[in-house]
């Protein structure tokens, strides 16, 4: 179709066609048509992409700081000008809400802008040493080709994490977005970073077809030039990645699933909770990994919390992404939606009771489901344990916090959770005995800064993304002596 966009594989600072010729269909999950095409790559092109990273890595990593923040201070300012683009683009590519798509401009700006701080933080520290006259230095120095997987569900947000980082360390970079984000998640930000001033072959964007996903993806990870592999996703496909990475020798940065709760202990303010559980759990439709599946709430407010919370969850306006009202839009495709409905179809065979919404799918494409609440989960329920990732979530009701943080824990997922209580001790007693890597108290279970340690524990995965955690995951640690010259001694 002539008045669609085909984007070609982005190698050594040049669009191209992949070796094979095949291009990929990005279909919006709101109109079912085509909302671009994108260049099919094959296990060739990842080769090649991989040989611009390595020999465009030296100099880059030799630049001067201040030349690499530049870039990145260019970039952060052209994609905060570009938030209706960037908006319309989020809308038609995978369904985002207007609300959720300046989120993600917002965070994307600020990401870039933490990425160029980050180039002149201290890279080492003098050690201790039993040498008389002699240095020892532990220095942080950049991998070399660094592999980045990104997802769909926060494009401009999880793919600029994936890249920002590491090569704001002088890493050179071969970026896989997602199949179902194509363009959001890696050409747009490709083209910001070349239009800021970033060298040719530095940052180089393989997209593919789902088919070959496999093929690429393992391509990638056994190419003994890319020293760390990255990834955001799902546990499945995480694990994956990670048992290559290991069977390869090489590290993984894995942000996985999350089956995260929000506890409102019984002297929370029960207005200010229904706000923040209801942002917590039907920001994206529902697919943020950080979204809280389980709202576990004290039995004493829980009928007060209950009411509020159904009435509100109700009256969200659902439905055409690309409505400025919309707040809840399509799941990102037809197989997301029938999983959240099959989901919900269990629970409620099994006994559980449908507060509002009805687990049915909706629209034209079949990939809008109204906002659910769900109450009387009992573990024989899929939903007990399944990361749900789409608009719905579930009430329980505990009888003590000491309940509350026994539920919390009872997943395999360990990435983020909240607890929201006007008790300011009692919320840090029970934030403190809730396994995973980030807890909120007094806020619902999403939230994320550049500047911040973001990443899980359990199946959630492994390795952070930002604050200090961050630049140490994405460089290496160099040992160097200095003796001064004929100083040394020797037994022989």
């Amino acid at each position: 179709m002539p008045d669609i966009a085909t984007r070609g594989l982005l190698i050594n600072g040049k669009e191209v066609a992949a070796s094979s010729g095949k291009v990929a269909a990005d279909v919006s999950p709101w109109s079912g048509e085509p909302y671009a095409y994108v260049a099919a790559a094959t296990v060739a092109d990842v080769t090649a992409a991989v040989d611009a990273a390595a020999v465009a890595f030296p100099a880059w990593s030799a630049m001067g700081p201040y030349a690499r923040r530049l870039i990145f201070l260019r970039a952060a300012d052209l994609v905060a000008s570009r938030e209706k683009q960037a908006a319309e683009m989020l809308a038609g590519e995978v369904g985002a809400a207007r609300p959720y798509a300046e989120f993600n401009v917002k965070l994307c700006a600020d990401i870039l802008r933490e990425a160029a701080a980050a180039i002149t933080q201290p890279c080492g520290q003098i050690l201790a040493t039993d040498t008389p006259g002699a240095y020892s230095i532990a220095q942080r120095v950049p991998l070399g080709v660094v592999a980045a997987i990104s997802p769909w569900n926060a494009p401009l947000v999880l793919g600029i994490r994936s890249i920002a980082i590491p090569l704001a360390m002088g890493n050179t970079v071969v970026m896989k977005p997602s199949e179902d984000a194509p363009i959001s998640c890696g050409l747009f930000l490709a083209d910001i970073l070349t239009e800021a001033g970033l060298p040719t072959g530095v940052l180089n964007v393989v997209t593919n077809n789902l088919e070959n996903a496999g093929d690429v993806v393992s391509t990638l990870i056994a190419d003994p030039r890319v020293r760390l592999v990255n990834f955001t996703g799902s546990t499945k496909v995480g694990r994956m990645i990670g048992i290559q990475a290991a069977e390869n020798l090489k590290p993984a940065v894995l942000e996985l699933g999350g089956k995260n709760a929000v506890i409102i202990l019984k002297d929370a303010d029960i207005d200010y909770a229904v706000s923040a559980a209801t942002f917590g759990a039907f920001m994206n439709s529902g697919q943020v990994c950080m979204a809280a599946n389980r709202v576990i709430v004290h039995r004493d407010v829980a009928e007060e919390f209950t009411a509020k919370y159904v009435e509100r969850v109700a009256n969200l306006p659902y439905g055409d992404p690309s409505d400025p009202n919309t707040v809840v839009g399509p799941v990102v495709n037809i197989r997301a939606a029938q999983r959240v409905s099959a989901l919900v179809g269990d629970a409620v065979a099994k006994g559980a009771n449908l507060l509002t919404g009805t687990g049915e799918t909706e629209g034209e494409q079949q990939t809008l489901l109204k906002p659910i609440v769900l109450t009387n989960v009992t573990k024989d329920m899929e939903i007990w344990y399944d990361e749900i990732f789409g608009p719905a979530t579930v009430i329980y009701v505990v009888d003590s916090a000491d309940e509350a943080i026994a539920l919390a824990n009872d997943t395999e997922y360990g990435l983020t959770g909240g607890v929201i209580s006007e008790n300011l001790t009692d919320a840090l007693d029970v934030a403190r005995q809730m396994r995973t890597g980030i807890v909120h108290i007094n806020d619902q279970s999403i939230g994320d800064e550049p500047m911040a340690p973001f990443g899980g524990i359990k199946n959630s995965g492994y390795g952070k993304f930002g604050g200090t955690a961050g630049l140490d995951n994405f460089t290496e640690l160099r040992w160097i002596t200095i003796q001064a010259a004929g100083h040394a001694t020797y037994a022989f």
